[in-house]
């Protein structure tokens, strides 16, 4: 490998590690927005507090899920730093747009969208592998849906369990378990969402042939990875916290326990199988399941409806400019 190829190597890196920041960044809000809107810590700790989480996530999961992003989602026998730069750009600018408009969308569906663009730009539908992207695309529906009825179900039975207790006390106890949950939530949301970058970093080394013995995920890659993304977190995301927090529906201390460890039940089974699962569309789900579950009127259905529009729209509008950025990188080249 020539030394202009290995600097665009590290550029390339470089600007994987930013979208892993920037995925921190974006999705800060999926981690603490309910434990700042409940009032149980205040921003500058909660943050602290998930970035803490996020970042040994790799101590508890496996890397099932970077292999699927890795070598599952397009072929990695036709990446190259062309496609990796088109899809990584795809995501960042959806990314960034999404966060200036305080939009909670997906930073793991932006990057899969930018992949599906710029490999389709290359080798056409042919480069699709058709199960990997269904598997994650079912997911964009199965997320929010298994998070809405697990937060729904918690909900009820918290609510039965502590029907003679005073309100007062009720507070007091959630907001203490409001501690185990997030951390919870942080821990699937730093062991899925980082995962994500792993993959790409990795096939960028293995289409290089920096990998030897076969597709697999360095673990300085690994550590580059999660740091990236406690950093991220650290640096906040509070337009996004105050449509996740207080928006969508007014939390309680009950009811943000209930959709984190609602939501972290889905991201654990979804880190354990190797399923790409959005952070975002999962508490998001669980918010409004909380929220339901006290009574319809309760949830703000116009700003749930937006952010459905943006999962609908992120995959296509990532996989445009990420095909746009691979033909710009292959005219100029």
């Amino acid at each position: 490998m020539s030394t202009i190829s290995l600097t665009y190597l590290y550029i390339l890196i470089g600007v994987a590690l930013l979208f892993d920041f920037l995925n921190g960044l974006h999705d800060a809000a999926n981690s603490i927005a309910t434990i700042v809107s409940t009032r149980v810590l205040k921003p500058q700790y909660a943050v602290a507090w998930a970035a803490f989480f996020n970042f040994i996530a790799f101590m508890v999961f496996g890397l099932s899920v970077a292999q699927t992003v890795g070598s599952g989602i397009v072929d990695p026998k036709i990446v190259d730093s062309s496609v990796i730069f088109g899809a990584l750009m795809g995501a960042i600018i959806w990314n960034v747009l999404t966060w200036v408009l305080g939009i909670p969308s997906s930073s793991s569906h932006a990057l899969i969208g930018g992949l599906l663009g710029a490999g389709i730009a290359k080798a056409g539908t042919s480069a699709v592998i058709w199960a990997g992207f269904t598997k994650t695309t079912f997911a964009i529906f199965l997320s929010p849906t298994v998070g809405f009825i697990l937060a729904l179900t918690l909900m009820w039975l918290l609510s039965w369990l502590f029907v003679r207790s005073t309100p007062a006390a009720v507070d007091n106890f959630f907001r203490s378990m409001q501690f185990v949950s997030a951390s919870l939530y942080s821990l699937g949301h730093g062991g899925n969402d980082a995962q994500k970058t792993m993959g790409i970093i990795a096939v960028l080394l293995y289409s290089q042939g920096m990998l030897e013995g076969g597709f697999h995920v360095p673990f300085w890659v690994v550590l580059s990875c999660q740091a990236a993304m406690g950093i991220g977190t650290l640096a906040g995301g509070w337009r996004i916290v105050h449509t996740m927090g207080s928006k969508i529906t007014r939390l309680t201390p009950m009811q943000g326990c209930a959709a984190e460890t609602g939501g972290a039940i889905m991201l654990f089974a979804a880190t354990h199988y190797g399923i790409p699962v959005s952070t975002t569309h999962t508490i998001t789900g669980a918010i409004v399941g909380v929220g339901a579950a006290k009574r319809a009127s309760a949830v703000r259905w116009n700003v749930a409806k937006d952010i459905v529009i943006a999962w609908f729209l992120t995959m296509p509008a990532a996989a445009l400019i990420g095909a746009g950025f691979y033909l710009l990188t292959k005219a100029l080249t």
